[in-house]
């Protein structure tokens, strides 16, 4: 008989450029594609209802890829995977890594307890946290040193793998498998989804497809296009990259080479220092393995947060706040799963600063709604705008929402096809009182 094994799929549901499953193949034995869906070991970081959704899709299209044949199930993967190299008589288990804390200590665990050998492989990032350090061997704390004197006078990142020819399957019936349907990613009622996923086209054919055309009509001109939330000049890629359907190298050679194509060599290095802040946020969880809970700044623990008015959280949340830019962007975000990056920014600002409220009250809600929430990504940028992280903008810097709008959406574009009713809300504050009661906290923080 032959012993198969085993490729558990993770943040990689891709066939090109996935090196745990060309290994995998190369081994010349039979392969069980496996996915795990934890909740268990995840707790308060299970996936949020936005990429639950995104999921669901992303695994039913790999699974064509796959012709039908990978095994799904929900569970402790602790549990799951020994059961099922015994049921299988699996030889050696493969996997790419991940980088969230709660998924390093489980990782650890089943390499020391599984009784087959596993090998882990890097397949979600241009470089590994602790490949990019200092001189003095510690971890870079501000991004352009990080990027410029770490990254790039590293080993460049990792030339993509071509796509697997012909994959031997090993078949068998698992009799603890699920379908992906019974995983409950989809709500209920009601199908919000419906309206969500009619922005996207998900799965790995469709992330080339939007990275072809964000470098054939969006680089150029990026690096100043980027800024204006109504222009076609962000790749939009991010919810692609976080379940791993394309991956950051096959983004950054392909890049160069449009960058090169187009004569658009500063447009390109901007795009190009975007996946660097993918992989500093990436570093900065790794060292700091409490990022999504407590401030890098531990001075900002003392930090004069604002009680919630409920109501004023609501009117955040579902953009009814009567500052437009505001509410274009978070009902954006609600009706997409996704919000342009400079006006994350701006509404980050108004949660943190205007209504003067914890920093994980927007980490959370931003967890929930969007397709490409990332543990790593989302901590770091809410801990940046909060003054309080890593290279982080000064929490005295605080966006004015009307001249934002006015500056980003000069012509009103954004916000007309988003919030075109804002501007007849009250606001539910007045700026320039919110900035001085901001102000006064941070002076007055020990």
């Amino acid at each position: 008989m032959v012993d198969p094994v085993i490729m558990w799929f993770r943040q990689d549901l891709r066939l090109a450029d996935n090196p745990a499953l060309t290994a995998a193949i190369e081994t010349g034995k039979p392969i069980i594609p496996v996915y795990i869906l934890d909740d268990i070991h995840s707790r308060s970081w299970k996936l949020g209802g936005a990429s639950r959704v995104w999921l669901y899709h992303s695994l039913n299209d790999l699974n064509k890829s796959l012709n039908g044949h990978l095994q799904v199930f929900s569970g402790d993967p602790e549990k799951i995977l020994p059961s099922l190299a015994q049921e299988a008589s699996a030889s050696k288990i493969f996997w790419n890594r991940c980088y969230e804390p709660w998924r390093i200590s489980r990782d650890k665990k089943i390499k020391e307890n599984l009784s087959i050998p596993c090998q882990s492989e890097n397949g979600s990032l241009l470089w590994e946290p602790w490949t990019i350090k200092k001189s003095d061997g510690t971890p870079y704390r501000v991004f352009t040193p990080y990027f410029r004197k770490g990254c790039l006078a590293a080993t460049p990142p990792r030339v993509p793998l071509a796509k697997p020819g012909r994959i031997n399957f090993f078949s068998l019936q698992i009799s603890f498998a699920k379908k992906i349907a019974d995983l409950a990613l989809l709500p209920e009622s009601p199908k919000w989804d419906q309206k969500m996923m009619s922005y996207w086209t998900v799965g790995e054919n469709a992330a080339y497809e939007r990275l072809n055309q964000f470098l054939d009509t969006g680089l150029k001109g990026y690096k100043e296009g980027r800024n204006i939330p109504s222009r076609q000049h962000t790749s939009r890629l991010s919810p692609h990259l976080q379940f791993g359907e394309i991956s950051p190298n096959q983004i950054w050679y392909a890049a160069e080479s449009a960058g090169l194509y187009h004569k658009a060599e500063n447009d390109m290095d901007c795009f190009l220092s975007e996946l660097g802040w993918r992989e500093f946020s990436h570093s900065l969880l790794y060292y700091h393995p409490t990022l999504p809970e407590s401030p890098l700044n531990r001075r900002y623990n003392n930090f004069g947060w604002a009680d919630v008015d409920q109501t004023f959280l609501d009117a955040w949340q579902n953009g009814k706040t009567g500052y437009p830019i505001v509410d274009a962007g978070l009902r954006e975000l609600w009706e997409t799963g996704y919000m342009h990056n400079r006006v994350r920014m701006i509404v980050a600002s108004f949660l943190v600063k205007d209504l003067r409220y914890h920093w994980r009250h927007g980490e959370n809600w931003f967890w929930d709604t969007l397709v490409d929430a990332s543990l790593a990504n989302n901590a770091a940028s809410w801990q940046w705008v909060a003054g309080c992280g890593a290279d982080a903008a000064p929490y005295f810097r605080i966006f004015n929402p009307t001249t934002q709008g006015e500056k980003f959406d000069p012509q009103g574009d954004y916000i007309q096809r988003w919030a075109p009713d804002s501007h007849k809300i009250h606001p539910i504050l007045d700026h320039g009182k919110a900035r001085a009661a901001a102000l006064s906290a941070l002076k007055e923080m020990p």
